[in-house]
Formats: C-alpha cells, sequence, structure tokens
C-alpha cells in the first residue's frame, strides 16, 4: 500500500512541475547521420533502467542482449533495477538538481510512466521513427503509436507488444467467468478461489470490469473523463464490496502482486489467475510451474492490449550508445529471440510484411506456443489503454475503498 500511495503522491509532484523548463544538454545528436551515431557510439557504456521482475526477461538481457551489443559495438550495457515510481524520481531529483548528465540513458517505460515523464520533460526526442529499424514498425496501428490515450510523437520506441488474458485450469474449470454476472455466480460457488492483486495487472483487471461497465469495449477511450470515472468506478466498488466476503481470505486481505497469485494459482488455491505477456501461460507451464492444462482468454468485453517502449532520458549520457542500443533491440535478429517460446515469449512489434524475405520465413517458422493463448485469438476482444489517469485513479482508490473500507 505504501508503494501505491507514493506513486500518486509522484503523479501530484509530477504536475507541479509541469512547466518547468527542460534541461538542455549541450550533446547534440543528429539522427539523420548514423555514421556518425554509430562511431561515438563505439566502445561506451550505455545503462539501462529497467523492471527486474522476469526471470525470462532477465535471461534474455543477460544471455543474449548484453554480450551481443559488446560483441557488434563495444558497448558495455549496465542494467539497473527500477521501473515507473522508482524512475520517475531519480529523474524528478535529478532535474531538481540541475544534473545535466544523468545516472541513465535507456528507461523501459509505458502508460503512466511515460505519461508523467512527459509531464516533466524526462525524455529526449523525438527519436524513434528515426531508427534504421524503425522502417520495419507500423507506428499507424493504434496498439503501438498510442500509448495509454498518448500518441508516443516518436519520444518512446515500441519494444514488445502483449494484452492481458486471464489464466485457468482447463480440467478445473472447463467454463471460466467471462463477465461480471459470470463472474458473481463464480465466486458464490466457488468462495475463496479468486482475488485481486494490488499491482499493475491487478489495476488492469479493474480495467475490464470498469469498461464493461461502462457498455463497451470503447466505453473508456479518450482523454481521462472525471465524471464518467466517478459514476463507474463507485459502480465498481460497490460490486467489488458486495463480493468480496467471496474473495480469497473473505476479501479481508489482498495480494501485493499478482506473482502471489500464480503461486496460489499453481497450488490450486485458487482457480484463476491473470497477467500480460498473454498471461505468461508458457513459460510457467514449461518450468512446471502451472500444469498442462492451462489455458487463458480475454474478458468478452475485452482486455487491455498495449506496448511496453524504450525511452532515452533527458540527460542521458550517452544519446549515442543508447541509440545504437534500442536500434538493434528492434531489429529482427533481437526480436526473433526475444519471441523464442521457451526464452523471453514476447511478441514481435515488427510487421511482419515490411520484413526481408530471409526474415519474414524466419518469423512465420518459429516455434509457436503450445499452452499460451496466441495474440491472434484474443485481439477480437482487445480494448486500448484508457488514458493514464484511470490507473492512477484507480490504484488509489481500491486502496481508499475497498482494502481500507
Amino acid at each position: 500500500m505504501k508503494r501505491f500511495a507514493f506513486l500518486y503522491l509522484i503523479f501530484t509532484l509530477v504536475l507541479f512541475y509541469t512547466g518547468c523548463s527542460e534541461q538542455k544538454s549541450s550533446d547534440q545528436i543528429y539522427l539523420s547521420d548514423w555514421n556518425s551515431i554509430d562511431s561515438l557510439s563505439r566502445n561506451t557504456t550505455v545503462h539501462f533502467m529497467m523492471w527486474q521482475g522476469s526471470p525470462a526477461v532477465n535471461k534474455y538481457i543477460n544471455s543474449f542482449l548484453i554480450p551481443e551489443v559488446k560483441k557488434r559495438f563495444g558497448i558495455d550495457l549496465k542494467i539497473s533495477g527500477g521501473q515507473g515510481p522508482e524512475i520517475v524520481q531519480l529523474l524528478m531529483g535529478e532535474k531538481q538538481a540541475g544534473v545535466s548528465s544523468g545516472q541513465v540513458d535507456i528507461v523501459w517505460i509505458n502508460g503512466e510512466t511515460f505519461f508523467q515523464l512527459r509531464q516533466i520533460d524526462g525524455l529526449w526526442g523525438p527519436f524513434a521513427e528515426q531508427l534504421p529499424n524503425a522502417r520495419y514498425i507500423d507506428f499507424e496501428d493504434p496498439y503501438i503509436g498510442i500509448d495509454f490515450q498518448q500518441p508516443i510523437n516518436g519520444m518512446e520506441a515500441p519494444w514488445g507488444n502483449t494484452q492481458f488474458a486471464l489464466v485457468y485450469d482447463s480440467i478445473k474449470l472447463p467454463s471460466p467467468p467471462r463477465t461480471l454476472d459470470e463472474l458473481s455466480r463464480f465466486v458464490k460457488i466457488q468462495p475463496g478461489t479468486f482475488t485481486i492483486s494490488n499491482d499493475f495487472s491487478g489495476m488492469s483487471m479493474l480495467k475490464s470490469m470498469l469498461a464493461e461497465l461502462g457498455g463497451s469495449p470503447g466505453s473508456l477511450n479518450g482523454p481521462f473523463d472525471e465524471q464518467k470515472y466517478q459514476t463507474l468506478s463507485a459502480q465498481l466498488w460497490d460490486w467489488i464490496n458486495a463480493h468480496k466476503p467471496y474473495f480469497w481470505k473473505n476479501g479481508e486481505t489482498f495480494p501485493r502482486e499478482h506473482t502471489k497469485m500464480d503461486q496460489m494459482f499453481a497450488s490450486g488455491e485458487l482457480l484463476i489467475s491473470y497477467g500480460f505477456n498473454e498471461g505468461g501461460i508458457e513459460d510457467k507451464v514449461l518450468q512446471g510451474l502451472f500444469p498442462t492444462s492451462t489455458r487463458g482468454y480475454a474478458w468478452k468485453n475485452g482486455t487491455v492490449h498495449n506496448s511496453n517502449y524504450l525511452g532515452i532520458t533527458y540527460n542521458s549520457p550517452n544519446r549515442a550508445g543508447a541509440l545504437q542500443v534500442i536500434n538493434f533491440m528492434l531489429s529482427p535478429e533481437a526480436q526473433l529471440v526475444k519471441m523464442d517460446v521457451k526464452g523471453m515469449n514476447s511478441n514481435t512489434v515488427l510487421e511482419i510484411n515490411r520484413l526481408p524475405e530471409e526474415w519474414r520465413q524466419k518469423f512465420e517458422q518459429a516455434t509457436k506456443r503450445q499452452y499460451g493463448p496466441t495474440m491472434q485469438s484474443l485481439e477480437p476482444h482487445s480494448i486500448q489503454e484508457p488514458a493514464p489517469e484511470y490507473m492512477l485513479r484507480l490504484f488509489e482508490d481500491f486502496r481508499k475503498y475497498v482494502i481500507e473500507k
């Protein structure tokens, strides 16, 4: 709970800093001159701040990305742990202290963090559409070119594409709930086997519920609407509070992270879990954590379909190196390895039809998932990420109106 109170505080402070003048670095980079960028980036150090909560992601970074950029460009890629609030706090602190050469070059972000960093001019750019490998990306795709209802405008480069999915055991639960009415019946028949995690994944589940209460898959599209939020969220809290006696632990406590839910799902304590990367099912089945009967699905009204992105900090001490690393991360080779179902199992952001024939064939022939749902199966039930204010308010109000009630 302290984490989300802190997140809301960051949001408030970000609004205070709106209008502060951006601190300009003297390091001039001309994106049209890639030969110069290539030369400047050679044998340098690049600092990358990212979420490190996934063993599969960490393995991809440590076993593939770090050695590859070292071999190809002589770049030492240094990883530090941190996600939304930590990234925003770091850059706000550096701005306040007048730091012109910061600690970090690249950040892994999306959504509310992108919103907060833009408010304080915390990102350098635009750069994304001018990368050599950007020619393989369709920036007109609304699930790539728009991040939480915000046009990215070249200020962040898409790295992965995913959809939120619910997770169930097809043997234990042949017909999982797909609507609020069905979930209402389910929790009463199977009390204690469902809960909401107090984290990004849990709030994404709440977005699906909120959108259903709004009456359509697009009910939360557009700028944040205070009146709409107040009306729909009041209905949502009423629904949850009426049903939480049937939740795990009688709704008296909620898991802080969905990883705890995954553990309880694996042990059979919960019958439903959820998450991004199509629920993370493939990796967990292959690890032996989930049974081979595990499957994933989308909420009938829709689940969030979004991308995650790479940004360059406003005071990056090595912009050339950051550009080189990000461009490689968008290369067909790096994206194909990242897509490996036995590895990171992350959907590519590349438009396959734009690739050279050799690479197109490699992507088309790549091993397919055995257990997790494909993006193609979920896409008919896709909804866009709502404006970032919805996520920030859900975090705060879930604590206020459900956890502390």
